[in-house]
């Protein structure tokens, strides 16, 4: 099909003006499974507040220690990449609204073992727990959205997905102001609950009940979500599309997106958003804030304007433009934090905080302050540049890409590498400072950043307005 025919098709695609309740309920759907995005990001945001006050807590046996809160802060990364294989093998066999119902167990058992905590190896079980669950969640609602949206809004709708995972860090952020870690496990609970309640009175998606041969239940699910038929293309279901074989991995239309998906998930991490994330609060304090704990909130809220404006122009710009744009972002900022970092060091040293935390003796206070405030610039500058493109856009183009017949595995592939590399960075970039120096280590990941751009230029393809059917067309060559 070629491009003209695609925009040709469009008009078709979108709902027309007077179907008011096809484009209310497609949106109460996406919302209700984008409220496991909410609850994942309401986890990963969790440790940022919990870990001071689990420091002072007066209970020794739950006091955290400088191991123990690394192993708080990390183990929900292990959880979520065991989380991701599961969901593939929920997603296909179970569906997709029921993978997004039994995701909610493990989070609302999770805050509830952190709730009733006694010592720390309740904590680090608690935080398993959901990790587990934002696993399972950051593969099925993606998934499960693209395949209710017609293409007209499926970038809406998909980027959605960040939009609520950064909206949950931050409420983690802002409740731990006025909540201790206890009342603030209490409330993880909320997101999960509700999206539990709201589930159960939405469809499963038409596509996954043609695989179950129930094509009426599928006919019923699309007039409910879009009011009318207009515009479905209906997927080619046979016995070939009924689960995935090794021998699989040798067509185009299969290899080529799990390659693009994996490389996405690879690069989002490389990109050093974790690095950034774990010296916000130090950077801030260089630059005389007087509460360090702005600095999280300031980050939290970039992230969600950001990602708000992907989610608003994303069926306009499209993915690559977006994805290319976020990269040239990135790599000026982490060029100028390196810089940062090159020009505040003071010496040989072993310590990978010295650019931090050790200013230069032989330069007036008021420079390094100023200095500090081309760091905080730098970070804010990236956040935003990835929360346009690189935040959103890989978990987007990963439920869009994958044939129906494959999607399961290969979405549980990419979540694994992606939580997979956000464990290994999270875990090795002190140990890459000690090495390179901090300002080689953001060298580094500028360097990424550079190649992630020219993957996306050279191989990533533009899905905007496109049906799946199309986007699987485009990778078999159709």
């Amino acid at each position: 099909m070629s491009p003209e025919d695609s925009e040709e098709t469009l008009p078709l695609l979108r709902p027309p003006d007077a179907s008011v309740p096809r484009g209310r309920r497609v949106f109460l759907a996406a919302f209700a499974a984008a409220l496991g995005p909410l609850s994942f990001g309401f986890a990963l945001g969790y440790s940022s507040p919990a870990i001071p006050s689990l420091r002072r807590t007066a209970t020794p046996a739950l006091r955290l220690g400088d191991s123990a809160a690394s192993w708080f802060g990390a183990i929900v990364t292990l959880g979520a990449a065991a989380g991701g294989v599961l969901g593939g093998w929920l997603v296909d066999r179970a569906g997709r609204k029921l993978s997004l119902l039994l995701c909610t167990v493990p989070f609302v058992t999770g805050f509830a073992v952190i709730t009733a905590a006694r010592d720390v190896a309740m904590l680090l079980g608690g935080r398993l727990l959901t990790g587990l669950a934002c696993g399972v969640a950051s593969l099925v609602a993606p998934v499960y959205i693209s395949e209710i949206a017609y293409p007209a809004i499926r970038g809406l709708l998909g980027s959605c997905v960040q939009l609520m995972v950064v909206t949950g860090i931050l409420l983690a952020y802002v409740a731990g102001w006025v909540l201790e870690w206890r009342w603030l496990a209490v409330l993880g609970c909320v997101p999960p609950t509700l999206m539990l309640l709201l589930m159960c009175c939405m469809p499963e998606t038409p596509r996954f009940l043609l695989t179950q041969h129930q094509h009426q239940e599928a006919m019923d699910a699309l007039r409910f979500l879009w009011g009318s038929e207009e515009g479905w293309e209906e997927p080619p279901i046979g016995i070939e599309h009924q689960g995935f074989q090794l021998a699989m991995l040798r067509r185009p239309g299969v290899y080529k997106p799990l390659i693009i998906g994996i490389s996405l998930m690879a690069f989002q991490q490389l990109s050093g958003v974790n690095a950034i994330m774990f010296y916000a609060e130090t950077i801030f304090e260089e630059a005389k804030f007087k509460d360090s704990s702005l600095a999280s909130v300031t980050v939290g809220i970039i992230q969600v304007l950001f990602t708000a404006v992907a989610a608003l122009i994303m069926d306009r710009a499209g993915r690559r433009l977006l994805l290319a744009l976020s990269g040239v972002i990135m790599v000026f900022s982490m060029s100028a934090f390196g810089t940062y970092f090159k020009l505040t060091q003071s010496g040989p040293s072993n310590s990978s905080h010295v650019g931090l935390q050790v200013p230069m003796s032989a330069e007036p206070v008021d420079v390094h302050v100023g200095l500090a405030w081309l760091a905080v610039g730098s970070m804010c500058l990236f956040i935003a540049g990835f929360a346009v493109g690189w935040g959103p856009i890989p978990w987007l183009l990963m439920s869009e890409i994958f044939p129906l017949h494959v999607k399961g595995v290969a979405t549980g592939v990419c979540v694994l590498t992606n939580w997979f590399m956000a464990f290994l960075v999270t875990k090795e970039f002190s140990s890459i400072m000690e090495v390179l120096r901090p300002y080689g280590a953001f060298w580094l990941s500028a360097a990424f950043c550079i190649l992630s751009v020219l993957f996306t230029l050279t191989f990533v393809p533009e899905t905007k307005g496109r049906t799946l059917e199309q986007i699987t067309a485009h990778f078999e060559g159709r």
